[in-house]
């Protein structure tokens, strides 16, 4: 079979809010997500006759199962019952890593598409966002994209109208966040502010970018640990001060994210913003 080359794009949460703990143990979330043009690149060599192995751009990533694009691959061999006799996955990370923007999750979507497409196994894209379940609940979005509502553990998911076109600019503060911790800390305390994500869902109808933006939020940033809080809510305001019409953080974090109708008012957020944080990016909607 010959090497495969895939585009695994990251994601960002228009509005993510979190209803309530399951009695699995789980939460139900109810969100908008979004894909973004910033890409990880995917290459796929299979007949490799030696087992499954990923590597990326980045050492510290793991390179067998607990890869995602490699525990991906093992699952659709599952599901559809075909030995790919080996493979390589090659990873080139431009998504920054545990950032809340699904990188990993886009990574295995993205093997999954190639998989699909490549071996002829015609599962329609529900049938392959369930074999992404078993991989990770952000897998089932990022194997449909473009722009939905995602509720349950995020796998149900509805194709909304796609963000209005405009600039984006992408920053990951130099800290990292416990996503269990933050899921912990949402449990024990009674929630102030929750997303209009309704609003979201008329305004994306409206292609109202205005309104789209105006209605960017997350509960997440309410219970970050004070400090950390502060550092995320001083880059959305620089964000803002630049002329970005919303900003706000994706999933649980810590990366902060800004809508602008101007490029030149991106262009300079991006630049004072990557004075500090070397994880700034300009990307744009898919």
């Amino acid at each position: 079979m010959p090497t495969l080359t895939a585009l695994a794009y990251a994601k960002l949460n228009l509005t993510l809010d979190v209803l309530g703990r399951r009695s699995d143990g789980y939460h139900d979330l109810r969100m908008v997500m979004t894909s973004v043009a910033l890409a990880d690149v995917i290459t796929l060599e299979t007949g490799t006759g030696d087992g499954v192995r990923a590597s990326a751009n980045l050492g510290f990533l793991p390179t067998g199962e607990k890869n995602l694009a490699a525990s991906a691959l093992l699952r659709f061999q599952e599901a559809t019952g075909r030995d790919l006799g080996g493979a390589h996955i090659s990873l080139e990370k431009h998504i920054p890593v545990c950032a809340g923007m699904g990188g990993g999750s886009s990574d295995a979507a993205a093997v999954l598409r190639a998989l699909n497409d490549c071996t002829g196994a015609g599962l329609s894209l529900p049938e392959l966002a369930r074999v992404g379940e078993a991989v990770g609940s952000d897998v089932p979005y990022c194997v449909l994209g473009g722009t939905a509502l995602a509720e349950g553990r995020g796998e149900v998911l509805t194709p909304l109208a796609p963000l209005p076109r405009c600039t984006v600019v992408v920053c990951k503060p130099n800290f990292s966040i416990s996503t269990p911790e933050l899921f912990r800390q949402i449990d024990s305390v009674r929630l102030r502010h929750h997303p209009d994500t309704d609003g979201m869902l008329a305004a994306l109808e409206a292609g109202d970018l205005g309104g789209v933006a105006r209605r960017v939020y997350n509960v997440f940033e309410d219970v970050l640990p004070p400090r950390l809080r502060a550092e995320v809510a001083a880059i959305r305001q620089l964000l803002v001060g630049h002329g970005a019409l919303g900003a706000g953080m994706s999933g649980t974090g810590p990366t902060v994210f800004g809508l602008f109708d101007c490029a030149a008012g991106a262009e300079r957020a991006r630049r004072e913003l990557g004075e500090t944080y070397r994880d700034t990016f300009l990307t744009e909607t898919v």
